[in-house]
């Protein structure tokens, strides 16, 4: 069995289109979380992940799209949660908001959650440096697959119990932070508990463009042309 891991959209089509085309073979796609937010496509990539994902769960920006102003001190969040209220139609507005906040894939051999495991810690960033720390959190899985961080990553950790997990962050498809602007995503082999972390290009200017176009902060897009 493959899965395609994908994360952190954030409404850039052409990112996710690249994704879709580049990824191998698989006999499913899940989709750790954030579908919306920055970029001008939140309909256009609900739909797309509505028809390709077996699994989505909610991240940060899904869960504060209809609320915007909660990221008032983040103009460019809030001006993408904004730009998504306003062009969502209620049933794109109602799946994100039922979507749940952790499933789990492969029998229950691994996790599947936006930012942390704990919900007491629901919103916390564990990069890649702070793998480690999801030991006690992690007995009775195989693995974990996480976003939030737009960092891509994996590491075999070993958990408080003893035994050994899989922490992966396929990184951000639509606006990735860790250096690399090509769009991010993995493909997960569960029979062998291995994960190959991937890239592609895509077209950056057509998210330039269109982030002109429909108003929204330029720093959206320029951000995404050095991968910060």
């Amino acid at each position: 069995m493959q899965i395609g891991l994908i994360s952190d959209i954030h409404a850039n089509l052409p990112a996710l289109e690249a994704v879709l085309t580049d990824m191998p073979p698989v006999d499913r796609i899940v989709c750790a979380g954030d579908v919306v937010g920055y970029n001008p496509w939140p309909a256009e990539c609900v739909s797309r992940v509505r028809e390709v994902a077996d699994a989505t769960v909610q991240g940060n920006h899904d869960a504060t799209v209809e609320t915007p102003e909660r990221y008032r001190a983040n103009r460019m969040a809030e001006a993408g949660l904004a730009y998504a209220k306003a062009t969502l139609d209620s049933e794109a507005l109602a799946w994100l908001r039922d979507l749940p906040r952790t499933v789990t894939v492969v029998d229950g051999r691994y996790l599947i959650v936006h930012s942390h495991p704990a919900p007491e810690r629901d919103g916390m960033y564990v990069y890649p440096e702070s793998f480690s720390t999801l030991d006690r959190y992690l007995d009775g899985y195989d693995g974990v697959v996480l976003g939030h961080t737009h960092v891509q990553a994996s590491e075999r950790i070993r958990t408080e119990g003893g035994g050994e997990a899989l922490v992966i962050n396929p990184g951000s498809v639509g606006q990735p932070r860790d250096g690399d602007p090509d769009a991010a995503y993995a493909v997960l082999d569960p029979e062998r508990d291995t994960v190959d972390l991937r890239r592609v290009a895509y077209d950056v200017d057509r998210v330039v463009e269109a982030v002109a176009e429909t108003g929204l902060p330029k720093e959206t897009a320029e951000r995404l042309s050095t991968g910060r």
